[in-house]
């Protein structure tokens, strides 16, 4: 007996040691050994990813970029290099959850990242491109389904774009020089204001009233005929 309470004793000791170190956020072998000994599953354990930005390479900007694509956030390719689209694609991400606008996949945007689901537009049938100004960010509705989220950046304070409901109505398939700067094959859906591919895509307005998407962005749109003459705009 006294052998079995000295044994029952020790157990009792090394257990709440364990649960002490657990609830204090310590992740070590030990800890986690403990913690699965006491029956919790070892899903528990914290998952940790590197801060990823511009210039990033890896195995964990693959997995970032794969998770965004299946999630409707469009970039140019899961190649493992964090470039210019995939740092547009994390701030949209960013930009729908609410997060800092850096375009920087660090600790808060990895949460998110982690629980990524499809963002949904306003309309539930038929096909429209979705222009979200709270959030600056576009949304492709094809069919009822949100096909890509695509970061934007608006009209600026005393150039504010237009709220309200339109139609693609022209199309330019180059360089467009207006008054107000060069717009990279635009597609006009409100007098002079379009979605058109720009070199600056900030995490907020900065515009003169069009949706400036990137360079390589715009041509997706082209190429994948999301904004062809006659297709509904909705701005909100």
């Amino acid at each position: 007996m006294t052998t079995y309470r000295a044994r029952h004793t020790s157990d009792a000791v090394v257990a709440s040691s364990q649960r002490r170190l657990l609830l204090r956020g310590g992740v070590t072998t030990a800890g986690l050994t403990g913690l699965w000994a006491l029956g919790a599953p070892p899903a528990l354990a914290a998952t940790n990813h590197p801060t990823l930005r511009r210039g990033s390479r890896g195995s964990a900007v693959k997995q970032l970029q794969r998770t965004m694509r299946a999630r409707g956030y469009w970039h140019t390719g899961s190649d493992g290099v964090y470039g210019q689209t995939t740092a547009q694609a994390v701030m949209a991400v960013q930009k729908v959850h609410g997060l800092t606008r850096d375009g920087i996949c660090g600790p808060s945007t990895w949460s998110v990242i982690d629980r990524l689901s499809r963002p949904r537009g306003r309309t539930s049938s038929g096909t429209v491109m979705e222009v979200d100004l709270s959030k600056q960010v576009i949304i492709f509705v094809v069919s009822g389904r949100t096909r890509w989220v695509l970061n934007t950046s608006t009209g600026k304070a005393g150039w504010r774009t237009p709220r309200g409901r339109f139609r693609i109505f022209r199309t330019v398939n180059r360089m467009d020089y207006g008054p107000l700067g060069a717009l990279w094959r635009p597609r006009y859906f409100n007098g002079g204001i379009a979605i058109h591919g720009s070199g600056s895509i900030p995490g907020y307005p900065a515009s003169h009233g069009c949706t400036r998407v990137s360079n390589a962005a715009m041509n997706y749109v082209w190429a994948a005929g999301l904004a062809p003459v006659g297709r509904r705009v909705w701005v909100y």
